[in-house]
């Protein structure tokens, strides 16, 4: 599966202890995250994670058009919800990509567990037959 892994700024510290916590079942997957929140990811574990831009200078984007290209299959972005952020508009854009392609998407620790969860159980399998409709 292909994962994203994303942060607000606030919210870093809480996507590093999650990645550390689920290291064994992340390290299976294919994952990806913005600029800063990757390389602190990696820094604190042995993780391999494809970086993209930061998410106000378009890595939300990026993450958005593999989305819509059927090229992600689990989403986990930790935002702050106490701080307005000047890129809203590509965050809410990058929810409705998800809506749209059903892609399981986390806004905050409790749910991101829940789906790591499931996806440790193979409870996300049914995304392989959504890559199969797609191709």
């Amino acid at each position: 599966m292909k994962i994203a892994l994303i942060a607000h700024d606030r919210m870093k510290e809480e996507i590093v202890q999650l990645a550390l916590a689920y290291e064994a079942i992340l390290s299976e997957h294919e994952l990806f995250a913005t600029g800063t929140t990757g390389k602190r990811i990696m820094e604190a574990t042995s993780l391999s994670i494809t970086r993209c831009l930061s998410g106000p200078m378009g890595g939300d984007q990026q993450i958005g058009a593999k989305i819509a290209q059927n090229e992600m299959d689990l989403i986990i972005f930790l935002r702050d919800p106490l701080t307005a952020q000047p890129h809203e508009p590509d965050i809410i854009a990058l929810l409705r990509l998800c809506d749209v392609h059903k892609i399981p998407f986390a806004t905050n620790l409790g749910t991101a567990e829940i789906l790591l969860r499931a996806l440790e159980r193979g409870e996300l399998d049914w995304r392989e037959i959504i890559h199969e409709e797609k191709e």
